[in-house]
């Protein structure tokens, strides 16, 4: 099916106080994000995947790892990255629910290793790529990191969050600074409301 670029869940200056600003979102949302599904719907149409969901395109074409496929996958891929991104941020939802507060602790020993792992992962994703927290096909909690546009869909994983660590992502508010950039997402942007939905 077409992908269609989602409206973001706030407005573009929404978030500017925290750390993301208008112009962010203006380059990010607006022109990144729109490519990938501009170049995506190009790519797909006359194809198999032209009626599939877009979790199906990117685990088929992940899994088909063949040359044709790879610029489906990657406009596919990043597409649902980003759509997950959007979602995963936003002005309320600062406090950590209980569940979520549990099962992180569990995990990682205390939300605070959690977010030393996760920052950890970010910053150590060498050039462009994603740091994530999921639940494994296992149940557990663990954080990962996928370079380029790969995504949790890719292993099996059930994505809880996402951070984009390409350099469009933070460089117009904090320059070559990616573990500033780390913090201020887990600190002021998550909406971890929206992530314990995902539990």
């Amino acid at each position: 099916m077409a992908f269609t670029l989602p409206d973001l869940p706030y407005a573009h200056d929404a978030l500017a106080s925290l750390g993301m600003s208008k112009e962010t979102f203006e380059y990010h949302h607006d022109i990144h994000h729109k490519a990938y599904v501009d170049n995506g719907n190009k790519l797909i149409a006359g194809t198999e995947w032209e009626d599939k969901s877009v979790e199906d395109i990117v685990k088929g074409t992940y899994a088909a790892g063949a040359v044709a496929q790879n610029g489906i996958f990657n406009n596919a891929s990043q597409h649902w990255n980003h759509a997950l991104f959007w979602a995963v941020m936003g002005t309320g939802g600062k406090v950590i629910p209980s569940a979520l507060e549990k099962a992180l602790t569990a995990a990682f020993g205390s939300v605070q290793a959690f977010k030393d792992a996760f920052s950890a992962a970010g910053a150590g994703q060498f050039g462009s790529g994603w740091a994530w927290l999921v639940k494994d096909k296992d149940g557990n909690l663990k954080v990962t990191k996928t370079e380029n546009g790969v995504n949790p869909l890719c292993f099996g994983q059930t994505a809880l969050l996402g951070c984009d660590v390409w350099e469009h992502s933070y460089y117009i508010d904090f320059r070559n600074k990616r573990p500033a950039y780390l913090t201020n997402f887990l600190d002021k942007l998550v909406d971890w409301e929206a992530v314990a939905a995902k539990l």
